[in-house]
């Protein structure tokens, strides 16, 4: 694949980034793209490895090789071809997707992968800008699926199905389509154009939209039970993981999605009181405290340099991690190993191995957050727990508090109380991943909503594979991929 001697003679190369002094002023993306000739560079150096580890390392089994060898050799519009057929949506997952797919590539054990994200990101945005994505019509079946939740589960589930030939509407709790893909990834990682124009795309194929339609709130599940063949529960893990300590209840303590879906709404061309109506979270001359250190995170972090916080600081439970893995023990498996955000690179200090204690306040305002230092050992179990380290006690100052400390699974009230499906062990929606069936008749759990907080990646998967499986329910077979 690609070119025979491309490994050894050409360097890696990736997209670069704008400086951050310069990106952290708008809210724009701010990677700048390889040309079409630094691409097809990059695609040669693709290895014939006889075993493609990165098919292992990809949750949506991208078949990488093909497609870097067609874009070596310029065929542009065959490599979208060969991307679109296992991947729904690779503009998305090539901005935010971390790119599991490099980490199993061989060439990783010598810290050069194939820029695989950036290549696959230029192969859909050239399908764009030449025309060559067009809506995909299918003959009806006469069969109607629902589809609740517009995340990447979702949106995947619901195009695949009308492309089975289903009539499928998605319902969407929220102002606007999108789920996580909308409102919890800030702009600056993914402008919302690129959702409205597969959008456009979907209801060419004959998918319907409707927002603010709250199922389990606004419309009863019993009336989709009633009208559609078939449900399916695309909804997230949206119930997010609290901090149970002494003044959480202090103004100026939010969760991190209170506060990203305000500034994505903002720049939506919301008014304030739409983007805020319960008030307004703002980190504009404040010390900014965000506890947790994942993607979630991260996006506090990066947002909250944009509207002009006067610090930021990252509470971190973990170790600070190698900055280089064991490649003998972790490849092709994904490493824990240091890794900075462009996020962080704006402006931030991470306080690593730390554990909040107490919040601090003033007139019920969130003035501090008292910390102390832990250490991971061994309960008689054998399950590592943090350990309070003695005398390593110390203070921060705060003026704002994001919890960014990930999520316990999808919330109960509403919809699954409506549905009555069985739960699993950590609360997630039950159901496997050859059917999709949870314990209710016709109703197919997929996503965050069955499998809890992942990656957008393995949303899309699970969304192409219960659609696979809803189709084969209602017509007896099925050829859409798995």
């Amino acid at each position: 694949m690609g070119k025979a001697t491309g490994f050894l003679e050409i360097e890696r190369k990736d997209r670069a980034y704008e400086k951050p002094a310069e990106r952290v002023t708008h809210y724009h993306e701010f990677v700048k793209p390889l040309t079409g000739t630094e691409t097809s560079t990059q695609a040669s150096r693709c290895m014939d490895c006889g075993i493609p580890f990165c098919h292992q390392g990809c949750p949506v089994n991208n078949i990488i090789p093909d497609w870097n060898d067609l874009v070596y050799h310029n065929e542009w519009q065959k490599a979208l071809g060969v991307l679109q057929s296992t991947n729904n949506f690779p503009e998305f997952t090539g901005r935010i997707c971390p790119a599991p797919c490099e980490q199993s590539c061989t060439l990783n054990i010598q810290d050069t992968p194939v820029t695989i994200r950036s290549i696959e990101c230029e192969i859909v945005e050239k399908g764009w800008e030449e025309g060559w994505i067009e809506p995909v019509i299918t003959e009806r079946t006469g069969k109607r699926v629902a589809v609740v939740g517009s995340g990447p589960a979702g949106l995947a589930a619901a195009q695949q199905l009308a492309r089975a030939g289903h009539a499928v509407t998605v319902f969407e709790k929220n102002d606007r389509i999108g789920g996580l893909l909308r409102y919890g990834i800030p702009d600056f990682k993914l402008e919302k154009h690129r959702i409205d124009r597969r959008l456009k795309q979907m209801q060419a194929e004959g998918v319907e939209f409707r927002t603010n339609a709250e199922v389990g709130i606004t419309i009863p599940l019993s009336a989709l039970l009633e009208n559609f063949h078939a449900v399916v529960l695309a909804g997230g893990a949206e119930a997010p993981r609290d901090l149970t300590v002494e003044g959480r209840e202090l103004s100026g303590v939010y969760f991190a999605m209170e506060f990203l879906t305000q500034q994505n709404k903002r720049n939506a061309g919301d008014d304030e009181h739409r983007a805020a109506p319960s008030g307004t979270i703002n980190a504009k001359d404040k010390k900014v405290i965000v506890i947790g250190g994942g993607d979630t995170g991260s996006d506090c972090v990066g947002t909250s340099n944009r509207q002009g916080a006067t610090s930021v600081t990252q509470i971190e439970i973990m170790p600070k991690p190698p900055v280089k893995e064991n490649k003998s023990v972790t490849w092709p498996d994904w490493p824990i190993k240091l890794r900075v955000s462009s996020s962080q690179e704006e402006g931030c200090t991470t306080e690593w191995a730390t554990m909040p204690k107490r919040l601090v306040g003033e007139g019920g305002k969130v003035k501090g957050l008292e910390c102390v230092r832990v250490e991971w050992k061994s309960d008689a179990s054998g399950r590592k727990m943090p350990v309070p380290v003695e005398g390593s006690e110390f203070t921060l100052e705060a003026d704002l508090v994001l919890l960014a400390m990930g999520f316990t699974g999808p919330r109960r009230s509403g919809l699954l109380e409506q549905a009555s499906v069985e739960l699993d062990p950590r609360g997630n929606v039950k159901a496997n991943v050859e059917d999709y069936k949870t314990s209710t008749p016709r109703v197919f759990a997929c996503g965050d909503m069955r499998r809890g907080q992942s990656l957008v990646v393995w949303a899309i998967r699970e969304g192409r594979q219960a659609a696979r499986a809803v189709d084969e329910f209602l017509m007896g077979e099925s050829k859409l991929p798995r």
